[in-house]
């Protein structure tokens, strides 16, 4: 590794930028947490801005997270409102008696229904529990091995199979009409054990939501898994390297 630079100027900013360097190095789980935060954060705070009458800075918002859902209302949580989440039908009658996706996602709320997280409760799912993965991993973090690839593949299958079903079950039948939505054939293969409402739709609760959470936790933690102990390999290789320059020339990290 090369020395750092002789000059005046160039030795201090040299200096600033690897400790600046080491110090996320050292705290990297710390600073990507808070960017997880603020992206997985902001679909949230969506609803509040509605809700304070700031509609500009909330449209924003669903615009910006937009890209990266479909957004349809009911399959997304619910602020300042009656209930979390509201039936297909509810939607309907709140807003327009159509199936059509790229109608339905329009909806983002009123006053007495409160107002619809930026995205839906599988991206909740999926993304905000990495988080909590994260926060697991830490203490770990020295002793686990990063999962393989074939275990990455084992934990992403059944969030691609729950998805790619959704997807097929909405564009054969369409929206709230599909197998996915009335999941007759899960009652056929649990005799019908449970209430009706646990086999039919997307509410809270029900078998859909179920699986969006259940697959949405083995995706964050195949992702953490797969990523984190290599990343964590990495910078703290870094981070020696640096401390070990530092040192060289009478400094501290």
């Amino acid at each position: 590794m090369s020395a750092l630079p002789t000059t005046t100027n160039s030795r201090a900013w040299a200096v600033r930028l690897n400790r600046v360097v080491y110090w996320l190095s050292r705290h990297w789980l710390f600073s990507l947490s808070v960017l997880i935060g603020i992206w997985v954060g902001l679909p949230w705070l969506a609803p509040y801005f509605m809700e304070m009458g700031w509609t500009a800075a909330g449209k924003a918002i669903y615009l910006l997270y937009a890209v990266q859902c479909h957004q349809l209302p009911q399959r997304s949580f619910f602020l300042f409102g009656n209930d979390p989440m509201y039936s297909l039908t509810e939607i309907q009658v709140a807003w327009q008696n159509t199936n059509d996706p790229a109608i339905l996602r329009q909806f983002t709320g009123d006053l007495s229904m409160g107002w619809k997280v930026a995205w839906s409760d599988r991206m909740v799912y999926m993304y905000t529990t990495i988080l909590i993965w994260g926060a697991l991993f830490w203490p770990f973090r020295r002793r686990l091995k990063p999962l393989p690839w074939w275990g990455l593949i084992l934990l992403l299958f059944p969030m691609l199979i729950d998805g790619f079903t959704h997807m097929i079950s909405d564009f054969t039948a369409g929206i709230g009409l599909g197998f996915r939505d009335s999941n007759t054939w899960l009652a056929t293969l649990t005799n019908s054990a449970y209430p009706a409402t646990f086999y039919t739709g997307d509410a809270l609760g029900s078998s859909n939501s179920w699986m969006r959470l259940i697959t949405g936790l083995l995706f964050s933690l195949g992702i953490v898994w797969a990523s984190y102990p290599r990343i964590h390999s990495g910078i703290t290789g870094k981070a020696d390297q640096i401390e070990e320059k530092l040192q060289k020339v009478g400094l501290e990290a």
